[in-house]
């Protein structure tokens, strides 16, 4: 799908709901002013002098545009139902209109109590409707593009024989589209019994997935694959983990029978969406804000002590106050991570090599920085930045990611999140000295992949803490 269509619809959805939270409040207050009903006094008064009336239609229309982003309700727009949207609108109005309520309205003089909970329910159904409207009409218009394949998502099929063919038929003849463009297909089995050829173009073969991927920009993936194939599709699955791209897969009668197949429309072919375990868009989204404000809050608290650790450092050993080197991120995309120096300069002269605990290249305010981490305070420009959060999977160089991978292939999985300052596999592990003890942290981190939630982050954070407060680094 074009980017630039992406970006249009989700301005669309960011005015109309700026216009709906304004005229809901517009309305709100002249309401009022117009009915004796509502026992208002000085609250009145004060709110509607132009001034206040003007910073109103300003002020509360942007805190619902920020409600809105926190929650992630300008994730996956295309993706979402009408339905789906709907009670997400419900919910998130619920709690804004709370939220203003006690901040704004309850301290007010009222001469009736009941005039609170008669202006609630007034700003929440006003709110609502404005809102709901806005949104339907904008997410029917998408539905409609979507059905008459206007709008799609660029899908490859993995899978060449029948069930592939069968697929790559179906979703064909569907006369209101489930948003599928297929692209092509790509070759799992060396020797073909279908000519799969006659209805997609070849791509590559699997082994060439995730080139294929960002080659064409695939944003779906259909795994079609025949029953004696099974032992590639958990290699497969792990490929396409590492990817942005939505993988689905044709389910068997058990899957049907266990209720593992949802259906997200009544006109798609039922297949099942894999997860891997990411936490949802709201909470996505409010890990992104907490990284951008903790980050912004301690490069500012801890400038002193930035200051000092870096003359520090100067004068403790020859070389640069920073340590920059290239790591994997989201993706596999590489980023250049800082860290306050803490080895000799020549401490890699023979390769890449993993510290220990009385490694003779650490110098000994390095050492120190490392018990308490301070050699980690730049990491949060790497934060600030998008590259890393605050909890995620240590990043590593792609020199042990091609060593891990060659023994564990599930680390990939791992690159389907942004790489952390701190993670629970260094909570709970601690530092790796080689491969084979990286390995073994991994099972923290997939754990951590598969239970992500801001709970879990508020722990691991905690518990991190209490890591620097007793010098337990390394």
């Amino acid at each position: 799908m074009d980017k630039r269509l992406q970006r249009l619809q989700i301005i669309k959805f960011l005015f109309f709901d700026f216009l709906a939270a304004a005229l809901a409040w517009f309305l709100f207050i002249n309401i009022l002013s117009a009915n004796n009903g509502f026992a208002f006094n000085k609250f009145k008064e004060q709110l509607f002098i132009q001034e206040n009336l003007i910073l109103g239609l300003i002020v509360i229309p942007f805190f619902w545009l920020l409600l809105y982003y926190l929650s992630g309700s300008y994730k996956n727009i295309f993706r979402r139902s009408r339905l789906g949207q709907f009670g997400q609108t419900i919910f998130i109005s619920v709690i804004g209109v709370l939220v203003i309520y006690f901040v704004i309205l309850l301290d007010q003089a009222v001469s009736a109590s009941k005039g609170y909970y008669q202006s609630l329910i007034l700003y929440f159904a006003l709110h609502l409707f404005f809102t709901s409207i806005f949104r339907f009409i904008l997410s029917t218009r998408i539905s409609r593009k979507i059905h008459k394949r206007i709008i799609g998502f660029n899908t490859i099929i993995v899978g060449s024989q029948k069930r592939a063919i069968e697929i790559t038929k179906e979703l064909e003849s569907q006369k209101k589209s489930a948003g599928n463009k297929l692209i092509g297909f790509v070759n799992v089995s060396e020797h073909d019994e279908y000519p799969m050829e006659a209805y997609l173009p070849r791509l590559g073969s699997f082994d060439e997935v995730v080139d294929i991927i960002e080659k064409h920009n695939v944003e779906e993936a259909i795994i079609a694959m025949e029953t004696r194939e099974n032992k590639k599709i958990s290699r497969i699955l792990t490929d396409l983990y590492s990817t942005e791209v939505v993988v689905k897969i044709i389910p068997e009668m058990h899957d049907i029978l266990l209720g593992s197949v949802k259906m997200t429309s009544i006109f798609g072919t039922p297949l099942i969406q894999i997860q891997s375990g990411l936490m949802p868009a709201w909470q996505q989204s409010i890990k992104r804000f907490i990284d951008i404000l903790v980050s912004i809050v301690c490069l500012i608290l801890l400038s002193p002590v930035f200051l000092i650790t870096a003359i520090i450092v100067k004068l403790t050993s020859r070389g640069p106050v920073f340590y920059k080197h290239e790591r994997i991120g989201r993706h596999g995309k590489p980023f250049m991570m800082h860290k306050f120096r803490s080895m000799y300069v020549d401490a890699e002269k023979n390769g890449p090599q993993l510290s220990c605990a009385d490694d003779p290249r650490i110098t000994p305010f390095g050492r120190f920085m490392r018990k308490v981490r301070l050699d980690e305070i730049p990491q949060f420009y790497n934060v600030l930045r998008g590259y890393m959060s605050l909890v995620g999977p240590r990043p590593e160089r792609q020199f042990y990611i091609d060593q891990i991978v060659k023994k564990a292939p599930e680390y990939k999985l791992l690159q389907k999140i942004k790489p952390g300052v701190t993670s629970w596999g260094q909570v709970k592990y601690g530092y790796a000295e080689n491969v084979d003890e990286m390995i073994e942290r991994l099972k923290y981190d997939l754990l951590y992949l598969e239970n992500m939630s801001l709970s879990v982050d508020f722990k691991i954070m905690i518990y991190t803490v209490l890591i620097i407060v007793q010098g337990r680094g390394q």
